[in-house]
């Protein structure tokens, strides 16, 4: 069964597009880039336009603060801690990168 507003939207895009709404867009005319799965691109667009990164650019940032962190640690029992977590979030990040996250 379809939607109750098909009908409507149908119509407004039809009159949208006689008053040329859809006219000069960017692209027009240019064909559609179809690479890889269609899910996935817009998967990643969504993810893209909200601000989202993947995991392991996340963790990448997340070690670079580590770093500078450990610069400012002089005592050595804290810099040890560190180190370990840094090297902790580094197989993390291979982890990540590996599965595509």
């Amino acid at each position: 069964m379809d939607h109750p507003l098909l009908d409507l939207i149908n119509a407004r895009f039809r009159k949208a597009e006689a008053d040329g709404a859809f006219d000069n867009l960017p692209g027009a005319g240019k064909p559609l880039n179809c690479d890889g799965d269609p899910v996935d691109a817009m998967t990643a667009r969504a993810l893209k336009e909200s601000g989202a990164v993947p995991e392991f650019v996340r963790v990448s940032r997340e070690i670079a603060d580590k770093h500078q962190a450990l610069k400012r640690l002089t005592d050595q029992d804290e810099r040890k801690a560190l180190m370990k977590e840094i090297a902790l979030l580094e197989i993390k990040k291979d982890l990540a990168r590996k599965a595509g996250c």
